[in-house]
């Protein structure tokens, strides 16, 4: 039986990734921020474990709960879009704080403490990120904030991927696509199921060709 764990799976798309693979027959570990969120995941049959990603010292005892895991699977979903910007506009420090603490610096934290459990299944670790984090792609300064965390975050996942990859560790960077979660809105373009099946197929098949790769949830390849 394959292990899954997702990084922020109380909703959206990380509850959607725990319903599926429990559904294919995975035991999967979510996190939550909330004791009250982990009902969620217990009721489709998943393993919750608390974990609020910007807590720094919660997050740097993590790797204690997963002690003895082998994890073929690794997602980091957690994330925030912060400002709703439409224009340059100097970010607050409060704001700059939740959204690179939550989007780089905590999966920078978390990644370490991953590869036990990934290089003793030879697993897969991804991390799901944006298009809006596309250098070469920008066509826009919406979102600025939220923009520059996902690129760091693409360069985090893409600088693991060499490392790890010589530990038989597949590191993928995913733009989900524009989905109809509480951050992408109701007049987004896809549903979490799709987006995940989509995303779960890519996985499914992924070798070292795709490591340290930056996909579309359909497979296509996308520019940093």
């Amino acid at each position: 039986m394959a292990t899954v764990l997702v990084i922020g799976a109380s909703r959206g798309i990380g509850l959607e990734f725990a319903r599926q693979y429990v559904a294919d027959g995975a035991r999967v570990i979510g996190t939550v921020r909330r004791t009250e969120d982990a009902a969620r995941l217990r009721d489709i049959g998943a393993r919750p474990l608390l974990l609020d990603v910007v807590d720094e010292t919660t997050v740097a005892e993590f790797g204690v709960q997963l002690h003895g895991e082998k994890l073929d699977v690794a997602i980091y979903n957690a994330g925030v879009y912060g400002p709703r910007t439409s224009a340059i506009a100097a970010p607050g420090g409060l704001d700059f704080d939740a959204v690179m603490h939550t989007n780089v610096r905590a999966p920078m934290q978390l990644i370490p403490q991953l590869v036990p459990g990934l290089a003793a299944a030879g697993g897969k670790f991804a991390i799901v990120s944006s298009r809006m984090g596309s250098i070469s792609l920008m066509s826009s300064t919406s979102g600025w904030l939220y923009r520059t965390s996902k690129a760091a975050a693409n360069a985090a996942l893409r600088a693991a991927a060499i490392e790890l990859g010589t530990q038989g560790i597949v590191c993928i960077a995913f733009h989900p696509g524009w989905v109809r979660t509480d951050m992408g809105g109701a007049g987004a373009d896809i549903d979490a199921a799709t987006s995940v099946a989509g995303m779960r197929r890519v996985l499914a098949t992924a070798n070292a060709s795709q490591n340290g790769k930056f996909l579309n949830f359909n497979g296509e390849q996308l520019a940093w």
